[in-house]
C-alpha cells in the first residue's frame, strides 16, 4: 500500500518521504481545498485542477498514516475541548484508516468521473458541487480518525449538512422533497436516538473515548446498569446512525436518487452510506464491546433485523424498473451484510465486515459510474430500455458486468473475499439464520443483477426508428438539463473518457481486492485481532 501511494505522490508531484503527520492534517487538507475550488470559480479548467490535486494531496497524506498505524488505537490528539471532559480529538486505528483509505482513493476516481458527467450534462452550479464534496470528504476524514463518541457525532452531523446542498443540487420541487426527507431521516435518528445513547454511556461510564474493548464492562459487573437498559443502549446507537439505512430508517437512501450521479456514487460507495455502517461496527466494538453483547445476550436481535433488511431489500430491487432505484436497493441491501457480520459478535465476521465495507465501496461506485455513463451517453435511466446496449458501450457495461459479479460475491472480485469472510463468521457463531440469509440473498443478488447483464450484451437492440426515447417519470429531475432539446441519441458510443477512465479504474480495483485482498484486509485482522476470542 505504501508503495502504491508513493508512486501516486510521484505522478503529482509530491514528496514521497515519511512525515510524523497528524489526523488533524487529514481534515484539514480538503478544507483547504474547498475554500481554493470556491476562489476558482470562474476559471473551470483551475477549478477542476485544484480539486484532483487537492484529493490526490489527501491520499498521500492517509497514505503516509498508516506508517504510525499500530494494532490497537494510538494516543488521542485534541483540537479542542468544546464541554469539560469532550474534546474534538483524533487517533489512528485498523477501522477508521480501512474506511479513510477507501474515502480518499475513490475521491480521486469520483473527481475524474464528475469532470465528465458535469461537463457532459452541462449542470449548473459546478462550483457549489465541488466545494461540497470536498467538505464532505472532510467530514468523512473527521469522523474515521474521531477519537471518541463525541467527535464521530459532530463529523456525523457536519456529513448531512454538507451533502444536503449534492441531494438537491437539480433544484427542483421533487430535489427538494427528496432533500427533506434525507436531511429529516438522518438527523432525526442522530438527534433523537444516537445523542440520547451518548447521553446515558456518559452517565454510565464516565467516557466517550473509544476503548478496546468497550466501556461497559465495569458497570455491567458491578450492578451499576441492567443488562437490559444496556441492551436498549446498544439499540439506540443502531438505530441512531440512519445512515446505515437499516429497515426501517432507509426511506432516505431511495429518495437522494434524484441527485446526480456522481452524488449518488458519493452517497453509496465514498461517504455517508459507509459513515453509517462503519460507525454500527466502531460503536460495536470500541463503545458497547461485543464481548459484553455476546456475554449479556443483547446482541441476537440485530442478526435478524440485518437479515430481513438485507432479504427485504433485495426482492424489493428485483421490482425496480429504474436502474438507480434498484441500485439504491442493493445498497440497503449489502450495507446490513456489514451490520451483521459486527451483530455476529465473532473476530471473524467483524473481520468480513471491515473488508466488505472496502469490497461493498469499490464495487458499487462502479454501479453507479456505469449508471451515469448510460444516462450521460445514451438518456436511458431504465433497465427495460437498456436492450443491446453492451454493443455500443463494451467498457461501461462490462466494468457493470464486474461490479455486478462482486455484489453477487463471485470470483474474481473483492465481493467474494468478503462473503467467505462473512459465511466463515455466520458459521463460527453457529447461527442457521445468518447461514440461510446469506445463500438467499445470494440467489436474490443474482436475480435482479444478472439479467441486466443479459439485456445489455445478449438482446439485440429495439428498433431505433420506433423508440420514443421517454423518459422515467420518477427521476424528471436528471432530465431537466435540456437533453431532449439534443434531438436523436440512438448513434451514441461511449461516455466521455474522463467517464469511462472512471469506471474502469474502480472495475480494475474491484478485481484486484481479489487477487490483492491484504490491501485491506491487514487493517481488518488487526481490528479482529484485538477481540476478544
Amino acid at each position: 500500500m505504501t508503495a502504491l501511494i508513493a508512486g501516486l505522490a510521484g505522478l503529482a508531484g509530491l514528496p514521497t518521504w515519511e512525515l510524523q503527520l497528524s489526523p488533524m492534517v487529514a481534515i484539514a487538507v480538503p478544507l483547504i481545498g474547498a475554500f481554493l475550488i470556491a476562489m476558482a470559480d470562474r476559471w473551470p479548467n483551475l477549478r477542476e485542477a485544484t480539486t484532483l490535486v487537492t484529493a490526490i494531496a489527501l491520499l498521500w497524506v492517509v497514505g503516509n498514516l498508516t506508517n504510525f498505524l499500530g494494532s490497537a488505537p494510538s494516543e488521542p490528539e485534541a483540537l479542542a475541548e468544546v464541554v469539560p471532559g469532550m474534546p474534538l480529538a483524533f487517533n489512528l486505528e485498523p477501522l477508521g484508516m480501512i474506511y479513510a483509505l477507501i474515502a480518499s482513493s475513490l475521491w480521486i476516481l469520483n473527481s475524474i468521473y464528475s469532470i465528465g458527467y458535469m461537463r457532459g450534462n452541462n449542470e449548473k452550479h459546478q462550483t457549489r458541487f465541488y466545494v461540497c464534496f470536498a467538505l464532505s470528504i472532510a467530514s468523512v476524514m473527521g469522523i474515521a480518525f474521531a477519537a471518541n463518541m463525541f467527535t464521530l457525532f459532530v463529523f456525523y452531523e457536519a456529513l448531512s449538512l454538507a451533502t444536503f446542498p449534492l441531494v438537491t443540487h437539480k433544484g427542483t420541487p421533487e430535489a427538494l422533497r427528496s432533500g427533506r426527507v434525507y436531511l429529516g431521516i438522518l438527523m432525526g435518528t442522530s438527534v433523537c436516538l444516537m445523542l440520547p445513547a451518548m447521553i446515558a454511556t456518559y452517565v454510565y461510564t464516565g467516557t466517550l473515548d473509544f476503548t478496546q474493548g468497550g466501556v461497559f464492562a465495569q458497570p455491567l459487573a458491578e450492578g451499576v446498569l441492567t443488562p437490559g437498559l444496556f441492551g436498549l443502549i446498544f439499540a439506540m446507537y443502531v438505530y441512531g446512525v440512519g445512515k446505515a439505512a437499516l429497515m426501517p430508517a432507509h426511506r432516505w437512501l431511495p429518495a437522494a436518487m434524484v441527485a446526480p450521479t456522481p452524488v449518488s456514487a458519493l452517497l453509496h460507495a465514498v461517504a455517508v452510506v459507509k459513515a453509517g455502517v462503519f460507525s454500527v461496527v466502531k460503536i460495536s466494538v470500541y463503545i458497547i464491546g461485543v464481548d459484553q453483547l455476546r456475554l449479556y445476550g443483547q446482541g441476537g436481535w440485530l442478526v435478524y433485523v440485518a437479515g430481513a433488511s438485507i432479504v427485504i431489500a433485495s426482492f424489493i430491487a428485483l421490482f425496480q424498473d429504474n436502474l438507480k432505484r434498484r441500485l439504491a436497493y442493493s445498497t440497503i441491501s449489502q450495507l446490513s451484510y456489514i451490520t451483521l457480520g459486527a451483530a455476529l459478535l465473532w473476530p471473524v465476521s467483524v473481520k468480513a465486515a471491515a473488508m466488505h465495507i472496502a469490497a461493498h465501496a469499490f464495487g458499487k461506485i462502479t454501479l453507479f459510474f456505469a449508471a451515469g455513463s448510460i444516462y450521460t451517453a445514451a438518456h436511458k435511466t431504465k433497465i427495460s430500455e437498456l436492450d443491446g446496449i453492451g454493443r455500443k458501450m463494451p467498457w461501461t457495461m462490462g466494468a457493470f458486468a464486474v461490479g455486478t459479479l462482486s455484489m453477487i460475491g463471485l470470483p474474481p472480485t473483492g465481493g467474494f473475499i468478503s462473503k467467505w469472510f462473512l459465511m466463515q463468521g455466520a458459521w463460527t457463531a453457529e447461527n442457521g439464520f445468518a447461514i440461510a440469509v446469506l445463500c438467499t440473498s445470494t440467489l436474490l443478488n443474482a436475480a435482479y443483477f444478472l439479467p441486466i447483464v443479459y439485456r445489455a450484451f445478449l438482446r439485440a437492440p429495439p428498433d431505433e426508428h420506433a423508440h420514443d426515447d421517454e423518459h422515467d417519470d420518477e427521476h424528471a429531475g436528471e432530465h431537466a438539463d435540456g437533453h431532449d432539446e439534443h434531438g436523436d441519441h440512438h448513434d451514441h458510443g461511449e461516455a466521455p473518457l474522463p467517464i469511462v477512465f472512471a469506471l474502469t479504474c474502480t472495475a480494475a480495483a474491484t478485481v484486484l481486492l481479489f487477487f490483492q485482498p491484504d490491501l485491506f484486509a491487514g487493517y481488518a485482522s488487526m481490528l479482529a485481532e484485538a477481540m476478544p476470542k
